[in-house]
């Protein structure tokens, strides 16, 4: 809970469950940096809305075994405390989680919601982390994929993050269609509204960080790496940069700007040209305002099918188009909503084209590109959409 996630995507939706009546304990690991520095922001927040919380110790010290010590201690706590509170549901987020809510289930016939957020064993294999040729991360693929399958039997109901995740938990894995429910990484958008932003404001930050008021804005939101293309980022942009001469990309993130400015220079970019500036959450909507428009590349994957990046519906709440390729459903939000463009493959010639048709976004009224947000990202819809899949289970 003390993670950013933690707070813009699980918290709100456990303070609309309390206010509907329903009596919430969160069981979570925290990692001990930002423990320390959150801890009593967190308790405060969540007591202020009756939510129990029980923190446990995130461990990392020895690969492999802190993640096996790890799970005896979510299944014990979890054990311990359904024998205090009786639990009527238990909400599982992601596969660990479900680990513990499968166990009592079996043990005590407690109906669990299996909130499987995306493809997470395949996730490992298609991000690097579990080379299968390596005997141990083949065991645990394995392991775990054999538990997924008892995780999507025995669950009550399902959440999938996206359509592409629905179909494809129907077509290849056997679900009925009826035990799925699609709630997307929904946004806060009283939060995220354009329409609080002082011109001030945005006018003031132009000049402190040393950009001119008419110059083209492309800015990037959240953590790179991983998932993240940056290099055909940087790529898109050499290719604005011939169109926008005096254009300026905007990374809004808490990584290494050394980093990011050397990436710049071995894609022959001017480092000036590159802003790297991190935010604290209150600050994001303010630092997005300068936006003209925002991007983000994610490496395609089996596993993306079910992927929801958080930030696309802050960024569609903040009024500003979009750039990014098709994972997920992201690209059939962007084409039907008209609210950016798709990059169909990352070569020079599609960036040119996709440069070219940037014109075409300065004409989209951003109450239009606020209103799609509303439509698919709404954190209200999303929680009603919750409270209905408990009733359902609860009614059971």
């Amino acid at each position: 809970m003390t993670d950013p996630l933690g707070q813009s995507q699980v918290i709100p939706y456990l303070q609309e469950f309390s206010q509907h009546g329903f009596q919430v304990t969160v069981l979570s690991f925290e990692k001990k940096a930002r423990f320390q520095k959150n801890e009593e922001i967190i308790r405060a927040i969540l007591e202020k809305s009756g939510i129990e919380w029980k923190p446990l110790a995130f461990s990392s010290k020895i690969p492999f075994f802190s993640k096996w010590y790890d799970l005896r201690q979510l299944r014990n706590t979890a054990v311990s405390l359904y024998k205090k509170y009786k639990y009527d549901l238990v909400h599982c987020r992601s596969y660990v989680a479900a680990d513990a809510g499968l166990l009592l289930k079996l043990k005590y016939n407690v109906p669990f919601l299996f909130d499987m957020r995306g493809f997470w064993v395949d996730e490992r294999v298609d991000n690097g982390q579990w080379k299968l040729s390596n005997p141990l991360y083949s065991f645990l693929y394995k392991t775990y994929k054999k538990k997924e399958k008892a995780f999507l039997k025995k669950c009550s109901h399902i959440i999938s993050l996206t359509n592409k995740g629905k179909e494809e938990l129907i077509n290849s894995y056997g679900v009925d269609e009826g035990k799925i429910t699609v709630i997307p990484c929904c946004v806060d958008l009283e939060h995220f509204n354009y329409k609080k932003i002082d011109a001030g404001k945005i006018n003031s930050l132009k000049q402190q960080w040393g950009i001119d008021r008419e110059c083209k804005i492309l800015s990037y939101l959240g953590s790179l790496g991983g998932w993240y293309l940056t290099e055909e980022m940087m790529d898109f942009f050499s290719q604005l940069k011939v169109k926008y001469p005096d254009a300026k990309f905007i990374f809004i993130t808490h990584d290494d700007r050394k980093k990011i400015h050397q990436l710049a220079i071995d894609k022959t970019l001017q480092p000036e040209d590159i802003i790297v500036h991190p935010a604290s959450r209150s600050e994001v909507p303010l630092f997005l305002s300068l936006s003209n428009w925002s991007i983000f590349f994610i490496k395609d994957a089996y596993s993306k099918k079910a992927s929801s990046p958080t930030k696309q519906g802050e960024i569609m709440a903040m009024g500003i188009p979009l750039i990014c390729n098709d994972i997920g459903d992201t690209g059939k939000i962007i084409e039907v909503s008209e609210t950016g463009l798709v990059v169909e493959k990352f070569t020079e010639g599609e960036y040119k084209r996709v440069v070219n048709r940037l014109s075409e976004l300065s004409n989209i009224d951003k109450e239009l590109i606020r209103e799609a947000a509303f439509q698919h990202y709404d954190l209200l819809k999303g929680s009603s959409d919750y409270i209905t899949v408990y009733k359902k289970i609860l009614r059971n």
